[in-house]
C-alpha cells in the first residue's frame, strides 16, 4: 500500500499580528514534522489572519507578511507545507496558498472565485487567479485551492482532477453558522465521490470582530465516505494516512474540456523528495470527535467568540448588566467561562420600578 501522511494544522490566528500568526505556524509545522507527516495545511491567509480589510491598502504590512513568509519556508525541513498568506504580483493583490517544501518555494496558488455576498468582500481587494497546479510530491499529485473554489460545480478540483490529481488540499478561512460543518461534509463529500479523490479541508478556529471560525477540519475518501474529523472551536494537528491506491486515474472523455478551460487552466509542479529525519512513525487511527447537540454547539461558538474578542483587542476585564432575566443570566454565564470570574463584573441598577424579585435573581 502507498501511503501519504496527510496533516491538517486548524490554528487560530488574529488578524495583523504577523507574528505571533508566523510563531503558530511554526509550531504546529513542527508538530507535524515529529509526526512524520509528508504535507501540513495550514488555513487560508493563516499568516496575515483573516478577514485583514484594509490592512491590505498597507503596503508595509503586505512586505512585512512576505518577510515572515520567508522565514516559515527556511523552516520546512523534511516536510511539504501549504501556508495561507497574501501574495502581491504586478500590482495585484491575491489570496494565496505558498507550497514550500524542504526550505523552498516551490509554487503557489491564486484563489479563483473570489467570494463578495454576506461577510465576504474579497473583490475590494484580490485579484482572481488562473493556474491550477498540481504538485507532484514524491510521486502524490496534489492539487491545492482556498475555500470557495471548491464549492464551484465546475473549479479547480476538475481541472486539476483532469491532471490525475489523486489529492485536493483545500484550505480555508470558513465562519460558524449553526448546522455548518454538516454542510460543509456533505458538500465535500459530493466533491470528492463526483471525481473520485482524497479532499482534505483545512479551517482556522477563534474568533475575529463578529465571525467565529469552527475548525472542524476534515478528509473525505474517493467514495465520499468520512475519514477523519478535527474538533470545532480548538486548535488541533488531524493526521491521517490516505492510501492512494484506491484513486483511480481519469479518462479524458469524462472530463467537460471546453468549460473548464473557461475556469483556468492546470500544470504540473514537480517537488523534489523532502529529506526526512528518521522513520516515520506508525500513526494511531484519527478518532472522530463525538458530535455536539445544536445547543452545546452554538454556546461553544458564543464563548469562544467573546474570550477572542476580549483578548485579541487587548481588553482585561468585562463588565456586564445583570437585570435578573434570562438574557443578562446567560451572557454572564458565557462571559464567566471565555474570561474567568475574576475578569468579569457584574453590575445591577435597579429602579424604582424594578420589583423585589428581580433584585434577587439579579443576586
Amino acid at each position: 500500500m502507498r501511503t501519504f501522511r496527510l496533516a491538517m494544522a486548524q490554528i487560530n490566528p488574529t488578524v495583523g499580528d504577523l507574528e505571533g500568526n508566523t510563531s503558530a505556524i511554526l509550531r504546529f509545522i513542527q508538530k507535524a514534522q515529529a509526526c512524520g507527516a509528508d504535507l501540513v495545511a495550514l488555513p487560508e491567509m493563516s499568516l496575515s489572519g483573516y478577514p485583514p480589510e484594509d490592512l491590505l491598502f498597507k503596503p508595509q504590512f503586505i512586505q512585512d507578511g512576505l518577510t515572515c513568509l520567508k522565514h516559515i519556508v527556511a523552516e520546512t525541513k523534511g516536510i511539504t507545507a501549504v501556508i495561507g498568506y497574501v501574495d502581491a504580483h504586478r500590482g495585484h493583490l491575491h489570496n494565496s496558498a505558498a507550497v514550500a517544501s524542504d526550505g523552498k518555494l516551490v509554487g503557489n496558488y491564486n484563489k479563483i472565485f473570489l467570494p463578495n455576498f454576506g461577510v465576504f468582500d474579497e473583490k475590494r481587494y484580490f485579484q482572481p487567479g488562473w493556474e491550477c497546479p498540481v504538485f507532484v510530491i514524491d510521486g502524490t499529485k496534489v492539487g491545492v485551492s482556498i475555500c470557495e473554489d471548491i464549492w464551484a460545480d465546475l473549479g479547480p478540483t476538475e481541472l486539476q482532477r483532469g491532471a490525475q490529481a489523486q489529492l485536493i488540499v483545500n484550505i480555508n478561512g470558513s465562519p460558524y453558522h449553526e448546522g455548518k460543518l454538516a454542510v460543509r461534509q456533505r458538500l465535500l463529500s459530493k466533491k470528492a465521490s463526483h471525481n473520485g479523490v482524497f479532499v482534505s479541508y483545512t479551517n482556522m478556529v477563534g474568533g475575529q470582530d463578529e465571525l467565529v471560525f469552527d475548525g472542524g477540519s476534515m478528509v473525505l475518501a474517493p467514495d465520499g465516505s468520512l475519514m477523519a474529523l478535527g474538533c470545532q472551536f480548538e486548535e488541533e494537528l488531524v493526521v491521517v494516512d490516505l492510501d492512494l491506491d484506491i484513486v483511480d486515474v481519469p479518462s479524458e472523455a469524462d472530463m467537460p474540456i471546453e468549460q473548464l478551460s473557461k475556469v483556468g487552466e492546470a500544470r504540473t509542479v514537480q517537488v523534489a523528495k523532502p529529506e526526512k529525519s528518521g522513520s516515520q512513525q506508525e500513526l494511531i487511527a484519527h478518532e472522530h470527535h463525538a458530535s455536539r447537540s445544536k445547543e452545546e454547539e452554538v454556546y461553544a461558538a458564543l464563548v469562544l467568540g467573546t474570550r477572542d474578542y476580549v483578548r485579541k483587542n487587548d481588553f482585561h476585564k468585562t463588565v456586564i448588566g445583570l437585570s435578573g432575566g434570562i438574557d443578562s443570566s446567560l451572557t454572564a454565564v458565557i462571559a464567566v467561562e471565555a474570561l474567568g470570574k475574576e475578569n468579569v463584573v457584574g453590575v445591577s441598577m435597579p429602579s424604582r420600578y424594578s420589583s423585589e424579585g428581580s433584585r434577587k435573581d439579579a443576586e
